[in-house]
């Protein structure tokens, strides 16, 4: 395929994947006919993903990332499709041209003390609130709405659209889905400095063999997940 052909095939892909924050807009517009605000008030629609809810090891960490209508950064998809080469070349340009971003992140305590689910939604809060947090001061107004992947968050203060797979179809989830990714990533590359027996600076903390060699010789460390590991836990 010429340069100029993947280029325009990811121009469409990046058109497709906005179509839930259109729907939303649309939505959000339909109801607001009537009310007093003025029509060129925008509407600011946010995505949000997680990364590293199955590892045996580390932090899950979440991201949320509000995008401007018009963001044009051409190859965004859901973090696991892409290289972590481009990846990391792709979260920088996400934050400069992101309205708003926000993380969350909870630990092996917390995991093991409440469950990843649990942990999830609570890290999901954080960078729900920290991203509309920075909407708000960058643009006088809060978050419209949440496109968020397969779950439900109880206790924030604005609407949400659970999308399945929601990283693969909207361009707001898959670009948290990139900055969670390469921020726990490197979180991970830091332990693995602390930490050399598990490989975490290839495997992430996810059970690779590496990862099982390590924990037979030396056991868990203390960022593992003790809930995960039971076969393990001396």
């Amino acid at each position: 395929m010429k340069k100029a052909e993947r280029e325009q095939m990811l121009r469409e892909k990046l058109a497709a994947m906005k179509a839930f924050e259109r729907g939303a807009v649309e939505e959000l517009a339909g109801a607001r006919q009537g009310a007093d605000e003025k029509d060129t008030v925008p509407f600011y629609i946010a995505g949000i993903d997680e990364v590293g809810r199955g590892p045996l090891a580390g932090p899950v960490v979440t991201c949320c990332v509000v995008l401007p209508a018009d963001f044009d950064l051409i190859g965004v998809d859901d973090s696991k499709k892409l290289s972590e080469k481009k990846r990391t070349e792709m979260a920088p340009l996400i934050k400069e041209k992101a309205l708003a971003y926000g993380f969350g992140m909870a630990d092996e305590k917390v995991i093991d003390r409440i469950n990843i689910l649990n942990a999830t939604k609570g890290a999901m809060r954080v960078a729900c609130l920290e991203a509309d947090k920075m909407l708000r001061e960058k643009t006088g107004r809060g978050i419209d709405c949440l496109l968020i992947d397969a779950v439900h968050l109880e206790d924030i203060p604005f609407p949400q659209k659970s999308i399945i797979k929601g990283d693969a179809k909207s361009v707001s989830i898959a670009a948290a889905s990139i900055l969670a990714k390469v921020t726990r990533d490197a979180m991970m590359v830091k332990y693995a400095e602390q930490y050399p027996w598990y490989a975490f600076e290839k495997n992430k903390g996810y059970g690779t063999a590496a990862h099982y060699d390590g924990l037979r010789a030396h056991g868990p460390c203390p960022i593992h997940r003790m809930t995960f590991l039971k076969n393990f836990i001396k």
